[in-house]
C-alpha cells in the first residue's frame, strides 16, 4: 500500500469511527476507500480496520437495512477473509444483524451477506447452532430455489449447508424440507467439480440419518448419483475420478437403509442396481469395489439373492474375483467375497451355486497370501458347505484345498485366518459325514487343530469342533484314535468338564464326544486311565437336568464295561 493510499485509509476509518449521524452519502466514499483497501489484500488491513473502531458503525449500518447494507456488508466479507478479525466482528454483534439481510430480495444483498456469514462463522461450532436455531437453514434452501441459476449465490448457499451438514439440528431441519430435490437440480447442473464435490459431501452427510436415506432414495438422489458417474465414466481427470469415488462411496452406504435398498432394487429391474452391475465390470477399480459391497448390500434378504441368481449376477463376481487374484485389489476382493458369501446363504441358492461350478472357480483365489481375503474366502465356502452334503464331500475330497486349509490353520500372525480355516475343517466333517475325508483329515493332522478349536473362548466354535470330533470318531475310530492321543484330546475334555464357569452347551457337546468314544473299546480304555469317571460323577448333580442325565448314562456304559 502506497504511503498516499495508507493516509487515506487512515483519515477513512477516523471519519467512520467518529460518525455519530449514520449521513450515507458522507460515509459512502469512506466506505469505498476501505472495501479499495481490503480488495488489494495487503497484509494485516484487516486487523486495523478492526482495530480502528469502526465495528459498531458497521453494525448500526446493517441494522438500519438503508442504501449502503450492501456495501458494509461486502466490507464485511472482505474483512472476514482474516480468522484474527471473525471474534471481533461476533462480538460486535455483525452476525445477528446479518441474517435478517437473508431475507432480501436484492441478490448482490444475499450474496455479501451469505459470504460475510459463512466467513465470520467457520469453525465456529457455537455460532453454527446460533444460526440453526435462528432459522438459517429454510432461508438458504428458498435461495436455491428462488435463484437456481446465479452461480456465486448458489456456491455461497451450498458451502454454509456443507459447513452446518454435520450438526444434528441442522440435518432435522432438512430432513422436513426434503432439500434432496434441490441439491440434485444443482448436482445436475453442477458447472465443475469443485460444485460438485459440495454437494457430494453434504449428500453424504446427509445420507448418514436413517430418515434422510429413505427420503433420498424416495426423491431420487441415487439415481441422480448413478447416472453422473455414467457421464464421467472414462474421464481420466483426478477430480472427475475422485466425483466417482466419493458419489459410488454415497450410493453404497444409502443402500444400508433396507426400504432404501429395496427402492433401488426395483426386483432387479432397478436403475441403481443395472448400473452397479455395469460397476462390476468397468476398468474403474473403485467401481468395482463400489459394486461388489452394493451387491453384498442388496443381498441383504433372501428374495434379492434368489432373484440375483436369477439375474447371473455370481458369474460377474467371479469374474471380477479373477481378474485380482493375482497382483489383485485385497478390497475388491474382500467385497466379492462379502457379497458370494451374502448371496448363499439361503439353502436354494447354495444348490444352484455349486451346480454352476462356483466352489471350482472360487479356488483360483486359494493361491492368494492377503489375510483379509484368506479370511473371507474361507468364510464363504463354510456358506457354501452349510448343510450341504454335495458341497462339502466336493471340497473336503479335493487335495489342494485341504492342503491349503490345514496350512491356513497354522496362520501365526492371524487369528481371523486361523479361525476361519479351523471352523471350514469342522464344517467338512459335519457336513459330509464322509469316511474319506475323516481319513484325510486324520493323515494330515488335522485333528489338532479341531482340538484347539474345542479350547476357543467362543462357544459357538467349541461346539463345531466338538460335534465334528464326535461326527469323525463316530465314522472311523481306526484313523482317528492315534491323532486324538497325540493331540492329547481326552485330557482336554477332561478339562472342559472341570472348568467351573464352562458354558453348559459346551459341556454338552464334549459329553456327546465321550458318549461316541465309550463306545469303543479301543477308547475306553483311555478314557479310564485320564480318570473321566470322576469328572462325570461330579457333573451327575449338575443343576442342568439335561447335563446330569448325560454324564450319568455315560457313566453307566463306562462302568458296565470296565
Amino acid at each position: 500500500m502506497t504511503p498516499v493510499f495508507a493516509e487515506s485509509l487512515s483519515e477513512a476509518l477516523k471519519a467512520i469511527s467518529v460518525s455519530t449521524e449514520l449521513i450515507e452519502e458522507e460515509l459512502k466514499p469512506h466506505l469505498d476507500t476501505v472495501l479499495t483497501a481490503l480488495l488489494e489484500k495487503k497484509q494485516n488491513v484487516a486487523v486495523e480496520i478492526t482495530g480502528s473502531g469502526i465495528l459498531p458503525i458497521l453494525t448500526q449500518a446493517l441494522q438500519n437495512k438503508g442504501s449502503l447494507s450492501c456495501q458494509v456488508a461486502l466490507v464485511v466479507a472482505e474483512m472476514a477473509r482474516e480468522a484474527a478479525v471473525r471474534e471481533p466482528c461476533i462480538e460486535a454483534g455483525l452476525v445477528k444483524v446479518l441474517v435478517p439481510h437473508l431475507n432480501s430480495h436484492d441478490q448482490e444483498m444475499l450474496l455479501n451477506t451469505g459470504r460475510a456469514i459463512g466467513r465470520i462463522c467457520f469453525d465456529n461450532t457455537y455460532q453454527q447452532d446460533q444460526l440453526v436455531q435462528s432459522g438459517v437453514i429454510p432461508r438458504l434452501v428458498s435461495i436455491m430455489k428462488e435463484y437456481p441459476n446465479n452461480d456465486p449465490l448458489v456456491n455461497v448457499c451450498l458451502l454454509a449447508l456443507c459447513n452446518l451438514a454435520d450438526m444434528d439440528s441442522a440435518r432435522e431441519a432438512l430432513a422436513e424440507l426434503n432439500v434432496a430435490d434441490t441439491l440434485i437440480a444443482q448436482l445436475r447442473r453442477a458447472p465443475d467439480a469443485e460444485r460438485r464435490h459440495v454437494i457430494l459431501e453434504i449428500l453424504g452427510s446427509l445420507g448418514e440419518s436413517d430418515a434422510l436415506k429413505l427420503q433420498f432414495a424416495e426423491s431420487g438422489v441415487p439415481e441422480a448419483l448413478s447416472e453422473m458417474i455414467r457421464d464421467l465414466q472414462g474421464h481420466s481427470d483426478p477430480h472427475d475420478l475422485c466425483s466417482v469415488k466419493i458419489a459410488s462411496n454415497l450410493i453404497v452406504s444409502l443402500l444400508l437403509g433396507d426400504e432404501s435398498m429395496q427402492k433401488c432394487f426395483g426386483e432387479g429391474s432397478g436403475v441403481v442396481y443395472q448400473d452397479i452391475l455395469a460397476w462390476l465390470q468397468s476398468s474403474n477399480t473403485q467401481l468395482q469395489l463400489s459394486g461388489a459391497l452394493a451387491i453384498a448390500n442388496f443381498a441383504r434378504n433372501d428374495s434379492n439373492c434368489v432373484k440375483m441368481l436369477d439375474l447371473g449376477v455370481v458369474s460377474h463376481i467371479l469374474t471380477l474375483l479373477e481378474q485380482h487374484v493375482e497382483e489383485g485389489d485385497v478390497s475388491v476382493q474382500h467385497a466379492g467375497l462379502s457379497a458370494l458369501r451374502n448371496l448363499a446363504i439361503p439353502a436354494t441358492n447354495k444348490v444352484r451355486m455349486l451346480e454352476d461350478g462356483v466352489t471350482e472357480r472360487i479356488k483360483t483365489l486359494l493361491r492368494t497370501d492377503m489375510p483379509p481375503v484368506q479370511f473371507k474366502l474361507l468364510g464363504t465356502l463354510r456358506m457354501m458347505v452349510d448343510g450341504q452334503e454335495e458341497a462339502a464331500l466336493k471340497l473336503g475330497k479335493d487335495a489342494e484345498l485341504l492342503a491349503r486349509v490345514l496350512e491356513w490353520c497354522e496362520a501365526k500372525d492371524h487369528a481371523g485366518v486361523r479361525g476361519e480355516a479351523s471352523r471350514l475343517l469342522a464344517a467338512l466333517v459335519r457336513h459330509s459325514r464322509s469316511p474319506e475325508i475323516v481319513r484325510a483329515i486324520a493323515r494330515a493332522d488335522g485333528a489338532r487343530h479341531l482340538i484347539a478349536m474345542a479350547t476357543s473362548e467362543h462357544v459357538i466354535m467349541q461346539n463345531e469342533a466338538l460335534v465334528a470330533l464326535a461326527i469323525a470318531s463316530a465314522i472311523d475310530i481306526e484313523s482317528m484314535r492315534d491323532p486324538l492321543k497325540e493331540a492329547e484330546l481326552l485330557p482336554t475334555l477332561k478339562k472342559i468338564l472341570d472348568d467351573p464357569v464352562g458354558a453348559v452347551e459346551v459341556k454338552f457337546s464334549t459329553l456327546g464326544l465321550i458318549c461316541t468314544l465309550a463306545n469303543s473299546s479301543v477308547m475306553r480304555e483311555e478314557l479310564n486311565s485320564v480318570n473321566i469317571k470322576e469328572s462325570l460323577g461330579k457333573l451327575a448333580d449338575h443343576s442342568s437336568s439335561k447335563l446330569a442325565s448325560q454324564a450319568s448314562s455315560i457313566l453307566t456304559v463306562l462302568s458296565d464295561t470296565s
